[in-house]
């Protein structure tokens, strides 16, 4: 029998094709014949405690102007799926909370989700770097903005950005003596009502900021360095860095064999390590990026590796 996957993201229709590791992950399902189920985060329900979806069969292929097609609508019980992918991007909010329980529930059914709900829920792709101290710059997690300052005297140049942000939005470099600190420490905790982290900043952000990809606690042997741009401190693609694939180094590995493990046994099936320079800036387990472009430097089938592990685990 062939394999019932869902996919719950956002509007197939307005992603980049040509960039979107969802759609490399589909393609591939594709190749194996899988039977896909397509869903948006408004087509999961709960009802009598059986998790519930109005999926649309979805084909897709590989090409940038016309990479799908949907079928009819139909009410599926989501346990009774295969796999899940859960690839809705942030933010991460209540409602992605809310989502997650659903899928736990059909995780409870016999689904596999990727990745597990209640590590997408205890996994704040900031905060969690905490479990890995000493792979990661000094950091701070607060409310208080006399923190934030006192932060920014001790170390002179920091990094400050949301806990629930993604694609490098409100994220600041701040250094001892500018007079915006004041008001972007205020901005970031909506005047000390909400959490922000502050990171001491890292140099080698000028070579890059590297995704390190895991597929079940193993690392791609590649990264991808996003090398900001000559006008902007932030490594993210869509704010204009480019993408350079670079062999791991030593520390690279280190690092993953520190976080590795421990996703693979929180069931984080597919997950991207931030580093810049030798620190671990951010866990990535909602909805990584980066498969398109390293597959096309490095002639790889990221997706592949990442479907041999599920199939390990249905198995």
């Amino acid at each position: 029998m062939p394999m019932r996957l869902g996919v719950v993201m956002d509007p197939i229709e307005s992603i980049t094709p040509k960039k979107d590791s969802s759609l490399a992950m589909l393609l591939e399902a594709e190749r194996r014949g899988a039977e896909i189920h397509y869903l948006l985060q408004d087509d999961l329900r709960l009802l009598e405690g059986r998790a519930l979806g109005t999926a649309a069969r979805l084909r897709v292929r590989d090409d940038n102007n016309d990479w799908y097609t949907l079928g009819e609508r139909a009410e599926i019980a989501l346990g009774d799926l295969d796999v899940i992918l859960m690839r809705k991007d942030p933010p991460f909010d209540m409602e992605y909370i809310y989502s997650s329980y659903i899928l736990e529930r059909a995780a409870e059914a016999g689904a596999l989700i990727v990745n597990r709900p209640q590590s997408l829920r205890d996994m704040n792709e900031k905060a969690y770097t905490a479990w890995f101290a000493d792979c990661a710059p000094v950091t701070l997690v607060t409310r208080s903005m006399s923190d934030l300052k006192q932060f920014l005297r001790e170390h002179e140049q920091i990094v400050v950005k949301p806990l629930d942000g993604m694609g490098g939005r409100s994220i600041f470099v701040v250094k001892k003596g500018d007079n915006n600190a004041n008001v972007i420490f205020e901005t970031l905790t909506d005047y000390e009502s909400r959490y922000a982290m502050a990171q001491v900043y890292i140099p080698e952000i000028k070579q890059g900021d590297k995704r390190i990809l895991l597929i079940d606690g193993e690392p791609v042997p590649y990264a991808l360095a996003r090398i900001p741009s000559a006008d902007d401190n932030r490594g993210n693609l869509v704010m204009g860095a480019v993408g350079e694939g670079r062999e791991l180094t030593e520390r690279d590995r280190f690092i993953c064999s520190r976080v590795g493990p421990v996703l693979r046994d929180k069931g984080v099936l597919f997950a991207g390590l931030d580093v810049i320079g030798d620190y671990l800036t951010e866990i990535n387990v909602t909805s990584p990026t980066g498969i398109r472009e390293l597959d096309r430097q490095y002639d790889l089938n990221i997706a592949g590796l990442l479907f041999d592990a599920i199939a390990a685990k249905l198995a």
